[in-house]
């Protein structure tokens, strides 16, 4: 990897930014917030239409009922891929469309669909990063207990199976969960996300059971015998202490990091939970997830890549919500459209931590990118510096990360299209293709064409 400086007149110097030859470039999207066809071809309900059908849970009153409408559009939508210069997409599956009911009877309209999309993807040369659960759980699982019940290891492995099964010839990467915190804390502890249920105890169990089911589906990967890689998303973020200074705000913050990071890390690396944070919750009256012989082994599978999302970072100070006591602040930092501050040091010093902590054999960035408010302008085009701004300042610390040894090997930004942004709706755009939901047209932003021009150098030159 080069490190290379080049003159840019006479008084300024563009450092260039080279990245490995083998490095895996690629754009990311879930089904839930891209596919629309919500009652389409035979597809069950998911706790993602229940919840947005009931008023009141998601901000703008929208739905992912139609969202980009990639059901109906992907292979204008996959042309477009492969004309913007974009060698891999990580997409997720809709568990209710090819399980109506979660378990029981597979939908093959489903699997012809994504059949179509795996094919379609191969025969414009985009490689596949496909994602088993993106958080629509099929509603009649939900209705025998969903995440809460021991059962759904099972139903789950059964799901993985017959994905292994009927799409397996057709899939280069596979990913188990994505994003096990948010489907415990922000669906079962805290109610922002479906199934909206605010119990701490119960998001510990969810936690649990997430982890067992990542575990599950890699062993089942691992005896299919198919060929490829499989990991997992986990979204994390740096903690930092509000006052570095302050002994309640470092706790805080180590509390915090228990919750968001090593309840998940720690499993799957080192086959324990963290014990200094399950004491502390058992002293708050919160009951711990069921732990059995055998769970641990099963969770800590050897995975081929480790999926990191990242966004921020979190500053957090002593107090608030019980049972945790650890209130994220602002500190002035710039943010982003959805109120995330902007600090991409944050995302070298996760890096680094990772690395230090657990040393995986292998990184891929899944997720990252920036929530910007973009519109098209009079003469057609979408300019979006902002996120133009945060890309490239992020890849440097990629960079510089690699540059350290950091076993990165690929990155994805989040997302390829605006779409359905969960309890946002509609509002929050994320995409370097912008949308119009009324007509459902496609307009790459400058972004898009700035990230064509990385992925074909394999680079980028910057101040």
């Amino acid at each position: 990897m080069k490190d290379i400086e080049t003159g840019m007149g006479d008084d300024k110097a563009m450092k260039k930014y080279e990245f490995p030859s083998n490095f895996t470039w690629g754009v990311a999207a879930g089904s839930y917030q891209i596919e629309g066809g919500w009652n389409e071809g035979g597809k069950g309900e998911s706790i993602w239409d229940r919840f947005c059908h009931t008023p009141g849970h998601i901000k703008d009153g929208t739905t992912g009922d139609v969202a980009c409408d990639f059901y109906h559009t992907y292979e204008d939508d996959i042309r477009m891929m492969k004309k913007l210069g974009y060698p891999n997409f990580l997409f997720s599956i809709s568990w209710p469309r090819v399980i109506p009911d979660g378990i029981g009877i597979v939908n093959q309209a489903g699997i012809e669909f994504y059949r179509n999309v795996l094919t379609c993807l191969r025969e414009n040369g985009i490689k596949s990063y496909v994602v088993l659960y993106h958080w629509d759980l099929p509603q009649k699982l939900q209705e025998r207990g969903g995440w809460m019940n021991r059962e759904i290891i099972g139903w789950f492995d059964n799901y993985a199976r017959t994905m292994y099964r009927e799409l397996g010839d057709l899939v280069d990467n596979w990913i188990t969960v994505l994003e096990p915190w948010v489907i415990s804390f922000l669906g079962h502890g805290f109610g922002v996300h479906a199934p909206g249920y605010q119990d701490y105890s119960s998001a510990l169990t969810v936690a649990h059971h997430v982890n067992l089911a990542h575990g599950t589906a890699v062993k089942a990967f691992r005896e299919s015998g198919l060929s490829g890689n499989i990991g997992i998303k986990v979204n994390m973020s740096m903690i930092y202490p509000e006052d570095p200074n302050s002994a309640a705000d470092i706790a805080a913050a180590n509390r915090q990091n228990a919750e968001m990071n090593t309840l998940f890390c720690d499993p799957i690396f080192k086959g324990t939970y963290p014990q200094e944070y399950f004491d502390y919750l058992v002293k708050q009256g919160v009951i711990l997830p069921d732990i059995r012989p055998g769970d641990m082994e099963l969770i800590c599978q050897d995975i081929d890549f480790f999926g990191l999302n990242n966004y921020n970072g979190t500053y957090v100070k002593d107090g608030g919500r019980w049972p945790l006591y650890a209130s994220g602040v602002n500190t002035g930092k710039p943010v982003t459209q959805n109120g995330w501050e902007y600090e991409p040091k944050c995302f070298y010093d996760l890096l680094k931590s990772i690395n230090d902590t657990y040393h995986p054999k292998n990184i891929i960035i899944t997720e990252n990118g920036c929530a910007s408010n973009d519109w098209v302008d009079d003469d057609g085009t979408v300019t979006d510096p902002i996120r133009l701004i945060y890309l490239r300042n992020y890849l440097k610390m990629l960079h510089k990360a690699l540059g350290e040894g950091i076993p990165i090997k690929g990155y994805f930004v989040w997302s390829l299209w605006d779409n359905f942004e969960w309890a946002e709706g509609l509002s929050i755009r994320f995409g370097i293709i912008h949308v119009d939901y009324n007509t459902l047209k496609r307009t790459p932003k400058a972004s898009a064409n700035w990230y064509s021009n990385v992925i074909r150098n394999n680079g980028f030159e910057s101040l």
